[in-house]
């Protein structure tokens, strides 16, 4: 399994990365995700992708499992938080620590980014980057990103309001795929911005969720080889069966680096269909939108703006 750097932070992770929703869904059984989890990493796969909100924890605490008997010492943990306020930010932390059994977290994330004040509610000075810049000097993290799946323009102007705060992230995830190319798209618009500032970019939904295999223009290596031909750190899958997992690892050992005219060939396949993103359902409805529909997750405004509210 190939090793790509992570950005500019030094760390080295794996070209595969584990997806962590998956393995809490209603087929997959502990014992089968326990299985996966160490399997990939028994084959040389150190990045695995979680988040708070992942089957309502069950995927965290299944990946805890897995990290038991020196498997947590192999590991690169990524794990998100939906909390936009310092309080809200901590508390799911402390949940992210206690599942995964862990007392320190490789990189944290602030999730799903996509709407106007997300920026500006996180990178407040009540809001939950202060959390996670606490929790890093408390050695409770090493490393901070933000991820989103909304549209690309989200993930710039979180990028520029950092930029204006002060606050630089270590990664940035987002969707890559054979049809991002042609809608909404992240690796026209946000993939080169970091690499310019070098910032790990990590690649998800490269099948965005089987919907793209329905289209009948490309096949799952196809999908997966796309994505590791972009300048990305890892590509993060969804795995639920073992034969799945067999199939990422033939996609990277029977990659190839892409010429450009085989990326167009490949793109003018997908042309037609990936026009109105009917095969990118999570660019253009809110069926993935976790904090859409739990808007609890996010926790208060900051105070000094609820008094401003008060006031008036």
């Amino acid at each position: 399994m190939p090793c790509r750097p992570l950005g500019n932070t030094g760390e080295m992770v794996s070209v595969i990365g584990i997806g962590g929703w998956h393995l809490g869904l209603k087929h997959v059984d502990e014992a089968l995700s326990i299985r996966i989890i160490r399997e990939a990493m028994d084959r040389g796969v150190n990045f695995l992708d979680n988040c708070w909100d992942y089957n309502q924890g069950l995927s965290e605490e299944r990946m805890g499992k897995a990290l038991r008997d020196g498997y947590r010492e192999k590991a690169f943990v990524m794990t998100k938080i939906d909390g936009r306020s310092y309080a809200e930010a901590m508390r799911q932390l402390e949940d992210c620590l206690r599942r995964l059994e862990t007392d320190c977290i490789d990189l944290v994330q602030h999730h799903e980014i996509q709407r106007f004040e997300d920026p500006f509610r996180i990178l407040d000075e009540e809001g939950a980057h202060a959390a996670l810049e606490d929790a890093r000097k408390a050695g409770k993290l090493r490393y901070t990103g933000f991820t989103g799946h909304k549209d690309p323009l989200m993930h710039l102007r979180m990028l520029e309001i950092a930029a204006e705060r002060g606050v630089r992230f270590d990664a940035v995830q987002m969707p890559l795929n054979v049809m991002d190319a042609h809608y909404r798209s992240f690796a026209r618009l946000v993939l080169p911005e970091l690499v310019r500032q070098g910032i790990a970019p990590l690649a998800m939904k490269t099948m965005a969720n089987g919907h793209i295999l329905k289209s009948n223009t490309v096949s799952a290596i196809e999908c997966l080889q796309y994505a590791l031909n972009l300048p990305v750190a890892t590509v993060i899958t969804g795995i639920d069966t073992m034969a799945i997992l067999d199939q990422a690892f033939e996609a990277v050992r029977t990659f190839q680096p892409m010429s450009a005219a085989e990326v167009d060939a490949l793109l003018a396949r997908t042309k037609d269909k990936a026009r109105d993103g009917a095969f990118e359902l999570f660019k253009t409805t809110s069926i993935y939108d976790g904090t859409g529909a739990n808007p609890e997750w996010l926790g208060q405004e900051p105070k000094r703006l609820r008094d401003a509210v008060l006031t008036i």
